[in-house]
């Protein structure tokens, strides 16, 4: 039976008819109309569902909806400010060139973000722990570590959150 929930995504309330099955990869994608989250392996392995929930990054695949209520719910579409300005990840993702196919980037992103939050300067060993949930099959992953260094640099420089 269906239940009406309210979700907080992005900072914008969805009222959303839910099966209390329904993971939280498929009513951000399908009810919500956010594709940027995307639905990889669809058992907690590769990460690439990884969405924020009040700051902590989880796997979306994983996830019932009914229990994000109350949450707030951050998509890679959340990212980007009103101006249309990327975030410090988010440009330096594109600035690096640590983008290949691209499924794998919002999850890396918001994964990174989560990380650097809490240590805007972290060292290399911590970024390579931080990301060790978010497979990337295109690339040996140096770029993507440069990128969440630089972005953490930036984070600091401009006090950015």
């Amino acid at each position: 039976m269906k239940q009406l929930i309210a979700l907080t995504i992005n900072g914008r309330v969805f009222e959303l008819p839910v099966d209390p099955r329904d993971l939280l990869v498929d009513v951000i994608r399908k009810k919500a109309g956010l594709t940027g989250t995307k639905k990889g392996c669809g058992q907690g392995d590769c990460g690439a569902c990884t969405v924020l929930a009040d700051g902590s990054p989880v796997l979306s695949c994983l996830t019932l909806a009914v229990a994000c209520q109350g949450k707030k719910i951050t998509t890679i579409e959340g990212l980007v400010e009103n101006s249309g300005r990327l975030h410090p990840v988010q440009q330096a993702f594109v600035d690096h060139g640590a983008v290949q196919c691209g499924f794998c980037t919002p999850g890396m992103i918001l994964t990174a973000k989560a990380l650097l939050d809490k240590n805007p300067r972290p060292g290399e060993k911590e970024i390579k722990r931080g990301i060790s949930g978010n497979i990337c099959r295109c690339t040996g992953y140096k770029k993507i570590v440069e990128a969440i260094f630089a972005a953490g640099e930036a984070i600091a420089k401009e006090g950015v959150k």
